[in-house]
């Protein structure tokens, strides 16, 4: 399979993003990618730095022609998120991907996520920076560590180690679009406790673990307009109706995975007196039919089902249970509001990420996101009022800004001209509701013009996801002809 992706053009491009994914890189764990690109540029002859934190920095002099130009900052990150799918057999920690090209032209991963956000923009500034033939201006390639759970690398770059004035993040995912802002975001953690009762002895009781799988989850910025099913939200909206006609005792409660990730799947462990058995499984048959309809179209392979169970030694008591319910339900996910200035984009939304409910203890993961950072917060304050109801401790952390459209900077106009020169039409210019680095990269470094681009990576932080071959090769070539321009600006 790594074959057939080396054989791709630009063959050095995807070559390097074969060698990147060869490594193991998930979030917070990426210290195998930051020793093989320290290799990769010391191998090359090329000024090498590592900061504190694992961010790694590689110069490489201008070319001929270009000793005047100011340097221009590539930056891409080197994490990437790590999901797949239940039968998947995979360890992220240990594990290089598994990549195929599918018959219609995008490259995939088997059952996992495939790491081209943001491994196809590393590949892509590695290639510029390994170029013989071609001559550009004074490359400073910024790798970045641990953007998808918390842009702790991008916290942490100190100033003064870079001199470029221009900064083209490559970690955009759709070639037809130029990203000159983005929403900042805040997490939002949930933690409480509940006491563990015993079952009465006298009663006959069932136990049923019920599954909620086959959502298209996504990227819980890019993705969250769609629509997509939450396997928390609607978990919790199973066993709350199931609660109200049947009563039935939660054990046990476990969904989603990663803040930024739209969870998939969810598992739930409940107890009910084998009196209701009928009952039971006329309800949730109903109930099946009801949400599987209302999902259809957004998420066509989506499953409920539940399976017998051996009996728990321990459920929720009973008005912790109603507490707890309540407050999954009241809390918001998906959109909180559309931007008022520019048409089709999310301004601010939350992302009910993580449930896990076991041993005493409950824990729910929130991302939310926005672009007006009071907005943000005012969103991010009536999750925190959905479960102060049922006496949980709700904390604040991570918070990033967003990054500012600057509409006229000279980046701006010079990429638009070169795109449109290339492909005879304007590229759309726009700000994403996902987390950018370049807003806090923007902080250390303000005097910085920053736009953001790349190919089409659909399905991503999912094991859907996938890059379209074409774009790649287009991508490429758009950033080459954007360094020699901006060297001969």
């Amino acid at each position: 399979m790594t074959k057939d992706i080396r054989s791709l053009d630009p063959q050095a491009l995807w070559g390097y993003f074969a060698d990147l994914n060869s490594h193991p890189r998930p979030s917070k764990k990426e210290h195998k990618a930051v020793e093989f690109i320290q290799n990769f540029g010391k191998e090359l002859g090329l000024e090498t730095y590592t900061d504190k934190v694992g961010n790694v920095i590689i110069k490489k002099p201008a070319g001929k022609g270009f000793e005047k130009a100011d340097p221009i900052i590539l930056q891409g990150h080197l994490d990437m998120v790590a999901q797949k799918n239940n039968d998947t057999d995979f360890d992220f920690n240990t594990m290089g991907i598994n990549m195929y090209v599918d018959k219609d032209g995008w490259v995939k991963a088997k059952g996992t996520t495939l790491g081209a956000d943001n491994g196809i923009g590393v590949a892509a500034i590695m290639a510029v920076l390994a170029e013989k033939k071609k001559k550009y201006p004074a490359i400073e390639a910024l790798f970045t560590i641990d953007e998808e759970t918390g842009m702790t690398g991008a916290f942490a770059l100190q100033p003064g180690l870079m001199d470029g004035k221009i900064l083209l993040n490559l970690d955009s995912e759709d070639e037809d679009e130029v990203t000159i802002g983005c929403a900042g975001g805040v997490d939002v953690n949930i933690a409480n406790t509940y006491i563990e009762q015993s079952l009465a002895a006298k009663t006959k009781w069932l136990t049923y673990r019920l599954t909620v799988k086959g959502l298209k989850g996504g990227h819980s910025g890019m993705d969250i307009h769609l629509g997509r099913g939450n396997a928390n939200k609607i978990m919790g909206r199973i066993i709350r109706t199931l609660d109200e006609m049947v009563k039935v005792r939660l054990a046990s409660f476990e969904g989603g995975s990663l803040r930024n990730a739209i969870p998939r799947e969810a598992t739930a462990v409940l107890v009910l007196a084998a009196t209701k058995k009928d009952k039971f499984a006329e309800v949730f048959a109903g109930l099946t039919a009801d949400i599987t309809k209302e999902y259809h179209t957004t998420d066509p392979n989506f499953e409920i089902s539940f399976e017998k169970v051996r009996k728990p030694r321990k459920v929720m008591k009973k008005s912790q249970q109603v507490a707890f319910l309540d407050s999954l339900a009241a809390v918001w996910n998906g959109i909180y509001r559309m931007s008022p200035d520019v048409e089709g984009l999310v301004q601010t939304s939350n992302n009910v990420a993580k449930v896990i409910v076991k041993g005493g203890e409950i824990q729910v993961n929130c991302l939310t996101r926005g672009a007006v950072d009071s907005e943000k917060m005012d969103c991010a304050h009536s999750v925190k009022a959905a479960f102060d109801l049922s006496g949980a401790n709700v904390t604040f952390t991570g918070s990033y800004p967003g990054w500012a459209p600057e509409p006229d900077a000279k980046i701006n106009d010079i990429l638009s001209k070169i795109y449109k020169k290339k492909y005879k039409k304007l590229p759309e210019i726009s700000a994403c509701h996902a987390g950018l680095e370049c807003g806090i990269i923007k902080k250390q470094y303000p005097n910085v013009e920053m736009i953001s681009f790349g190919p089409n990576i659909r399905g991503a932080h999912s094991p859907d996801e996938r890059v379209e071959v074409a774009s790649v090769k287009r991508f490429y070539a758009l950033l080459q002809d954007t360094l020699v321009a901006l060297g001969k600006k």
